[in-house]
Order: C-alpha cells, then structure tokens, then sequence
C-alpha cells in the first residue's frame, strides 16, 4: 500500500545545535508546524492511509535520509513550514515543487486547492518551481526520492496568518490531509506494477544526444556519464540524487543548473533539453564576477521583472536602462546589480524589506551613520548609482567614475569581494545572500535565452 510521508520543518538539530525555525513571541515555527502534524498524521490514519512521520530531532540532511530509506513507488512526501518577513503584512500559502515537472506542479495545485476549500480565509501566493524560492532551489523538493512538495502555510509574522495557523489548525489540517489523499491516490494510482522507467530524449545546446534519459517520478534523469562530457566535475557533489537503472548511473537534470546548465523540457518530442556555457552567450567561469558587462536587453529585463511583478513594470519602466547605463560607466556587471535588486526589494514589491520606495534605494545601500532604514537618494538614478559604486568598491580597486553619491563606499576594504558570494556576510548578514543573487541571475539569463 502507498505511503504518505510528512515532515514539520525545522526542530532538529543543525550542527548540533536546535533548530526552531521562525521565532516570534510566544511560538516558533517548529512548533507550530509539530502541531500541525500531529493533527494531519491521525486524520489521514483514519482514512484508511499509511503514514510516516519523520521523526522531530532529524536534521533537514537526515530527514531526507530517513525518508529515501523507506519511500517506494507509489508514495509521495510532504514539508510542511511557516515563513517569516521582517514585514508583517506579508502573507499567504505558498507550494514548491520541483521546477520543469508537470505533474508535480498539478499536484502542488491540488494541495492548493484543498486547503482553501477549508480555510478560504487564507491568502493564497500560488504554486510556483522551486526556482522560485529564495535560494534557487529546495533541498526537499530536490532530495526526497519519491515525489515531494514543500507547503508554506503562511506567515508567522503576519498576525491574521498566525490567528489562522493557531485558531484554525483543525481546519487547515484537514485541508492538507484532503490534498494528500487526493495526491497520494493520483501518484499510487497511475504506478504501473512492476514499474516501467520511460525513456526520453536529450538535446545539447539544440543538437539531439544519441543516448537517452529516464523519467523517474516524473523527474528527468540522465546519465552521470553526460556529466563528464560537459566538463562538469560533480565527484564532490553530495546532493545529488543518483539512481542506477539497467547498470547506468542516472543524475536528476534539474541539479545541472547549478552548474550554470540551462534545463528545459518540450513536452511534445519528450525531451529535455540541455544550454551549456559554452553553447550559450554566458562565457563559463564568469557568470559571477561583479566587474564585467552585462549581457541582457533592456526589454529583456523589464519583461523578466513583469513576471514576477507586472504593476513594477509601468512604475519602474525606466530602471532597466537606468542599471545599463550607470553599470557600463563603472565597469559593473548590470544583471548582477539588477538580480541584487530584484533579491532587496523581492523584485519591487518591497515587501519583507526595510527599505521604501520613496528611499530609492534597491540595492539595501546603508546610511553614512549605519541607521535601521538604510540610505535614501533623490532619483531612482542616483540610488542606483550609489549600488553600483557600493559593489565596484567590494570588487574592485580601480577608481570612481563618476562623483561619488554612496554614503558607505570609504567604510569598504576595496576589492576584497569581486565574486558575487564574498558579499554573503559583508553586503548582508545573510550567508545565503550571495546564492540568493546568482539564484535570481540564473533565471533572468534563462528568461532571456541566454543561458
């Protein structure tokens, strides 16, 4: 019988050390989501369903362990976590799946769906790829052999989330075991017995390769050897989820990107299709040095940043050309600056930011004497300005262009960060920011059909 795995986030132990997730006043998101849980787990027991719930004091490393150690065909696998936001009118429910999957995606909708039938009161964010999320990726939604989503349920900063998370916890746990049944029925009731492994087609910056892929769990794998002919060493990779299948070792297609691989899929010739560095417009080996040219549009870029926030492309319709402009005069990388934007005001909507449109300030720039709201400038060029002057001082040591306008650009060792990530715990306290950066980076060039 098919087997539904659930997870609470957070509540184990990091490096030794507990992990409670989200803090606020009174709870955390630990807590909260082992509560959540405990109501899921006997509501779906009593309809007839076998669950497995991933013990509390597991490390999000040893979660995934645990449950590829027991998952089978036929059983799918859940996260459930609560966000948190500097800005507390940030809410809603949000589900994660892993990007270029379909099926995944409709499954994510049906999780969706039934937890607002029962708690329509709860704002929904949608569905969205993993690439979405705030690092480019989801080690659940990545890691977890069987097929597996990862459901925001709200915000704990936000009190009217917190109210339902607390208040309606009935509700929202007999939403969540709605859409289990409904999605464990879907994945147990199409697996074939014994199970096939489809094959499918791989194509290499447009060429067709002459050996095939697999698809497992509605997830495209191919060969670890393809790998090697890339010139991608990935011997010290230990996320990466391998399968043998009739003695070839197969590796999931989407962890390429991280490796600087654009990965499509055409659901029409079953083939996923494969944009290295050297077959696209990105030479390899510099996609994260801060000092460069950029290689986008402005148009590109404006439509990249209508995706993601259609109102901020009539009210911003000039910052594209403003980053290309002020970029060029200082040798700065303009996608780098625009994708560092995007990252500080959640691409315009500044919502869970410190900062105000009024400031224009996007790139986070700090006040001269370090004050809690950040730099503010006269004109959306001037703030602009003040980024690209603030990142030339991390990566470089060549002199100013222009007059200086950034507040902080005398307090920087110059030159001590000319790649992207050296800003993680300099630019910001965040030790991710710099995977943040490049994670929105990759998806503007993949937008733009550069990469």
């Amino acid at each position: 019988m098919a087997q539904i795995f659930i997870s609470a986030a957070h509540g184990g132990f990091e490096n030794g050390v507990l992990d409670p997730g989200a803090i606020v006043p009174g709870t955390t998101e630990a807590a909260e989501m082992i509560r959540l849980r405990d109501l899921i787990v006997p509501e779906l027991r009593s309809r007839g369903f076998t669950v497995l719930s991933v013990p509390d004091d597991l490390s999000a490393s040893d979660t995934l362990g645990w449950i590829n150690a027991r998952c089978r065909p036929g059983d799918v696998a859940l996260e459930i976590e609560a966000g948190a936001f500097n800005q507390p009118a940030v809410r809603g429910a949000i589900a994660y799946y892993i990007a270029n999957n379909d099926a995944r995606r409709t499954h994510a909708e049906l999780m969706m769906l039934a937890l607002l039938r029962r708690v329509p009161q709860l704002t929904s964010r949608g569905v969205r790829p993993d690439t979405n999320s705030g690092l480019g990726s989801l080690a659940f939604t990545r890691g977890v052999a069987c097929p597996s989503l990862t459901m925001e349920v709200g915000f704990l900063t936000n009190p009217q989330d917190l109210a339902l998370i607390q208040n309606r916890r009935r509700d929202i746990a007999l939403g969540l075991a709605d859409g289990l049944a409904s999605w464990s029925r879907a994945v147990s009731g199409t697996s074939p017995t014994p199970p096939t492994i489809p094959q499918v087609n791989i194509s290499i910056n447009g060429g067709l390769y002459e050996e095939k892929g697999i698809l497992v769990n509605d997830n495209a794998y191919i060969p670890i050897d393809l790998s090697d002919q890339l010139g991608i060493n990935l011997s010290q990779d230990t996320t990466l989820r391998r399968v043998s299948y009739n003695n070839v070792v197969y590796i999931k297609a989407v962890d390429l990107r991280n490796y600087n691989v654009s990965v499509g899929w055409d659901t029409a010739t079953r083939t996923i299709q494969l944009k290295t560095p050297t077959g696209s417009q990105i030479s390899p080996g510099t996609l994260d040095l801060i000092m460069g040219y950029g290689k986008t549009s402005e148009i590109q870029m404006l439509m990249f940043l209508k995706a993601n926030n259609e109102a901020a492309a009539t009210q911003y319709r000039d910052l594209p050309k403003l980053y290309r402009e002020e970029g060029a005069i200082e040798g700065v990388n303009y996608d780098i600056a625009f994708s560092q934007m995007c990252v500080e005001t959640a691409f315009l909507t500044f919502n869970g930011t410190i900062l105000k449109p009024a400031q224009n300030n996007f790139g986070g720039v700090g006040s001269a004497t370090g004050g809690p709201e950040g730099a503010s400038f006269p004109s959306a060029r001037i703030g602009v300005r003040a980024q690209i002057q603030h990142l030339k001082a991390y990566a470089s040591t060549e002199p100013l262009v222009q007059v200086l306008v950034d507040p902080r650009f005398r307090f920087v060792r110059r030159g001590v960060a000319p790649l992207v990530g050296q800003l993680s715990g300099r630019w910001s306290a965040d030790l991710q920011y710099g995977q943040k950066i490049l994670a929105v980076l990759r998806r503007l060039y993949e937008s733009a059909g550069l990469l």
